[in-house]
């Protein structure tokens, strides 16, 4: 049953605000798990190669 009171544009800034908390939610999750040290860099060193001039290093295996 619907009272009147709720309209479109209600909804919109419920939305909207419901999401910003969410978002907040989430960064604020970040911090305090890389804060704690529950967070760590996935990245190897095949990642980061030394390039010279943009170009890779060829690693010669003979």
């Amino acid at each position: 049953m619907r009272t009147g009171g709720e309209t479109d544009i209600n909804h919109v800034k419920v939305s909207a605000a419901m999401a910003l908390l969410l978002l907040l939610f989430f960064l604020l999750f970040l911090l305090v798990a890389s804060a704690s040290g529950l967070t760590s860099d996935s990245r190897d060193s095949a990642d980061w190669k030394p390039t010279d001039d943009g170009r890779r290093w060829r690693s010669r295996t003979c």
